[in-house]
């Protein structure tokens, strides 16, 4: 077989094994979706009606208003937690000997974080319908297309792997399960500090200048737009330009981290 039948192989089999751990724990995938749900009805329940009047008439206003703008700042804060599970799950096999084992076999190396990358990616993908299907119950109407639907998901699906990059490299640098779990809150937050919840007009000068420009921003935006056919504008370039860069980076980084002289 060739090297990258090999690898090949090898991805699959650290993929059946990522997956067979998410079928043992299926609480670990309901948790990534619960704290997206929770703050879905927290928003829509509790500061909708206000907010939703703060719109300008959209939608007429109101609830109803509120729960079509903010879903898709809440899909991808899903993306967002699912970033914290998967460094924890990276930061446990390098800290509990696993890795070392790997190490001594004969298998691509590059296949361990493979099935760390795509197991996860599947995962937040599962839980991604979760939050969709709560939204719809709560009144979110999107009216988008199924080739619109088609594209939406392969946003998702580019957002969500440039970021479990990144969260399988902060798990990787991390020195502690503990510290792997601290390390991508700020991507939990990003929603916030974008149009997730309020339209970035609404902020003061100087934090919608970061709002504007952070990543969140072109991803909520384009995925808001492919959904409810609201001004895309510029935003997907955007979010195809993070997407590229914080993947390579993150992957560059990973691979680093990962083939340097074991410390631990």
């Amino acid at each position: 077989m060739s090297t990258l039948s090999l690898a090949l192989t090898d991805s699959a089999t650290m993929l059946r094994r990522n997956v067979k751990h998410m079928l043992r724990y299926p609480s670990l995938t309901l948790m990534l979706a619960s704290m997206p749900v929770v703050f879905l009805l927290l928003f829509v329940y509790v500061f909708g009606g206000t907010l939703g009047n703060g719109l300008g008439g959209v939608d007429g206003g109101g609830r109803a208003a509120y729960v079509n703008y903010v879903a898709p700042g809440i899909i991808l804060m899903t993306v967002a937690a699912a970033a914290q599970g998967t460094a924890i799950s990276v930061a446990m096999d390098m800290t509990e000997g696993i890795i070392a084992r790997f190490r001594t076999m004969a298998i691509a190396r590059v296949s361990v974080l493979t099935g760390h990358v795509v197991g996860s990616l599947l995962q937040t993908l599962f839980s991604m319908v979760i939050v969709v299907g709560v939204a719809l119950l709560v009144g979110f109407r999107p009216n988008a297309t199924p080739i619109e639907w088609l594209a939406t998901l392969g946003v998702l699906a580019m957002i969500t792997f440039a970021l479990i990059w990144l969260s399988v490299a902060l798990g990787l640098a991390a020195k502690t399960v503990e510290a792997a779990s601290n390390y991508p809150m700020p991507l939990i937050i990003l929603p916030f500090l974008g149009s997730g919840f309020v339209p970035t007009d609404s902020m003061p000068a100087w934090l919608r200048a970061f709002a504007d420009y952070q990543p969140f921003t072109p991803f909520i935006e384009t995925v808001r737009g492919l959904l409810l056919g609201t001004p895309i504008g510029n935003s997907a370039l955007f979010a195809i330009g993070w997407s590229v860069v914080i993947a390579l980076a993150s992957y560059l980084w990973a691979r680093r981290l990962f083939n340097r002289d074991p410390s631990r």
